[in-house]
């Protein structure tokens, strides 16, 4: 039960982060990209194994989280179209899906590059 409540926590914790980084209540800078991830990924490995375990644990719920956002190249964009055909009874028409797609995936790059541009000019 303590798993459940920690991994809850932790994805509580990150949607509270992305809003205020939307609202500007805190910085953007505060979004770390690969180079940032590998950076602390060496710190937790230095401090000793649990503590990197533990940041890999926090690290895969995040990444977990975001996937089920609705985006339409994630798995929660997915999960939108089966609820869109379960209430029309059809399927979304292949154009639009080529055009939700096309979009998501562009969200999804510019999201990529924000974070790795964030890795190299933030302090």
């Amino acid at each position: 039960m303590a798993g459940v409540a920690g991994t809850w926590e932790i994805m509580r914790g990150s949607v509270s982060g992305l809003w205020h980084m939307v609202t500007g209540a805190i910085s953007s800078c505060n979004m770390s990209g690969p180079l940032g991830i590998a950076e602390v990924s060496g710190q937790m490995a230095a401090q000793g194994p649990t503590n990197f375990i533990y940041f890999i644990g926090v690290l895969s719920a995040a990444v977990g989280l975001l996937n089920l956002f609705p985006v339409p190249v994630l798995d929660g964009g997915h999960l939108v179209f089966y609820a869109y055909e379960a209430v029309t009874g059809r399927a979304p028409g292949e154009r639009a899906l080529q055009i939700l797609m096309t979009l998501g995936l562009t969200l999804i790059l510019s999201m990529m590059l924000f974070a790795l541009f964030n890795d190299i000019f933030c302090p």
